[in-house]
C-alpha cells in the first residue's frame, strides 16, 4: 500500500472575521464543539500548517464556511463581505503560497457584482474557483437570474464547489425533529435537491463547460444513479431532457470525500461517477483531519486509484500541477 505525503485537500475552511459564524447560526452544534471550531477557523499558521503536515497534505483549499453570505438579506452588505473575506483569504494564502489555494466567497445577491468578483478572485487574486453556501435567500442557481454566473464559470473555465447552506424553509418533515437539522441529514436533502434542479432545469444543457464539485461524497446522489435515469425515463418532466440525469451528472460533477471516511460510500462513488471524478477532502475543522487521511491511506483501494483520489484528480481540476 502506497503512502501518500502530498494529499491535496478541496473542502477545507477558515472564516474572515466578520463572517465567523456563532451559535445562534449553526445551533445543532454543541456548544462546546463549536468553540473549538471558532479557534481553529481563522487560524492559518501553527495549527493548521502542522495539523496539515502530519496529514501528508500538500495543498488545503480553502473555502469560507457557512453560511457566509448566503443569507444576509441586504445585496450591498454581502458584496461588501465577500469581498473583505477574499482578500482576507488572499492575504492569508500569501503567508505559506505553497501549501494553500482559495475557492472565491461570492454574494449572489447582486449577480452582475458577483460575476465581477469572481473575475477579480481568479485574474487577479488567482484563485481556482468558487465556493457557495446552498441557496441565496431561498433562490437556487437553476433559477434565470443566475444564468450570467454560469457563463462566468465557463468565460473563467474554473470550477464551482455547492457546499450545504442555511436552508430558508422548513419542510413539515423537519418539525418537531430538530436532531435531523443541519448537517445530520437536512443539509443534505437541500443540497442534494439543488443539484436535482440544476440538472433537471437544464443549466448543463445550456452551459455544457460548467463544472460542479459536491462534498460528501456527493450528497447521496452517486447512490441514486440507476433510480433517477429509471424514474425519470417514466415521467413527463424527464421528456424535456436532453440525456438521461447519471449522464449529465457524471459529465458535470465531481464529488469530494470531505466529512465521509468510509470504505463503502467511497467505493459507490468511484464505481458510480468513476475514477476521475472523486477527490479527497477531509472538512476541516469540523471534521478530525487525522481521521480522514488515516482513513484513505488504509482504505481498500489500488494504489493508482488512490493516487488518483488523493492528488491526481484535483491538479487536474484545480491545474495545480
Amino acid at each position: 500500500m502506497q503512502k501518500i505525503t502530498n494529499k491535496i485537500a478541496l473542502e477545507e475552511h477558515f472564516s474572515a472575521p466578520r463572517l465567523q459564524p456563532s451559535i445562534k447560526d449553526v445551533a445543532f452544534f454543541d456548544p462546546e464543539v463549536l468553540r473549538a471550531i471558532e479557534v481553529a477557523l481563522p487560524e492559518f499558521q501553527d495549527q493548521r500548517l502542522r495539523a496539515m503536515d502530519q496529514a501528508g497534505i500538500s495543498i488545503a483549499v480553502l473555502s469560507q464556511t457557512a453560511p457566509g453570505v448566503q443569507s444576509i438579506r441586504d445585496s450591498v452588505l454581502a458584496a461588501e463581505l465577500a469581498h473583505e473575506a477574499n482578500d482576507f483569504l488572499h492575504r492569508r494564502i500569501e503567508t505559506a503560497p505553497k501549501r494553500f489555494r482559495g475557492f472565491a466567497c461570492l454574494a449572489l445577491q447582486d449577480v452582475d457584482r458577483a460575476c465581477d468578483e469572481l473575475k477579480r478572485c481568479i485574474q487577479e487574486l488567482g484563485f481556482v474557483g468558487a465556493l457557495v453556501n446552498g441557496s441565496t435567500n431561498g433562490a437556487y442557481l437553476d433559477e434565470p437570474q443566475f444564468a450570467p454566473f454560469w457563463h462566468t464559470l465557463e468565460q473563467l473555465d474554473v470550477p464551482f464547489y455547492l457546499h450545504p447552506g442555511l436552508p430558508t424553509d422548513h419542510p413539515q418533515a423537519f418539525r418537531g425533529h430538530p436532531e435531523l437539522e443541519g448537517p445530520v441529514w437536512r443539509w443534505t436533502c437541500d443540497t442534494a435537491t439543488h443539484v436535482l434542479r440544476l440538472v433537471f432545469g437544464g443549466v448543463f444543457d445550456r452551459h455544457h463547460t460548467a463544472r460542479l464539485i459536491l462534498g460528501h461524497m456527493g450528497e447521496t446522489l452517486p447512490y441514486m444513479l440507476w433510480r433517477l435515469d429509471s424514474r425519470a425515463a417514466v415521467t413527463t418532466v424527464g421528456r424535456g431532457l436532453s440525456r438521461p440525469p447519471a449522464e449529465t451528472l457524471r459529465h458535470h460533477v465531481m464529488v469530494t470525500t470531505s466529512g465521509v471516511c468510509a470504505d463503502a460510500p467511497l467505493r459507490c462513488a468511484l464505481e458510480a461517477m468513476g475514477a476521475e471524478a472523486v477527490m479527497f477532502s477531509t472538512d476541516y475543522p469540523y471534521e478530525d483531519i487525522q481521521v480522514a487521511a488515516n482513513w484513505i491511506e488504509n482504505a481498500d483501494l489500488p494504489d493508482d486509484q488512490r493516487i488518483k483520489v488523493c492528488v491526481a484528480n484535483a491538479e487536474r481540476l484545480l491545474r495545480l500541477g
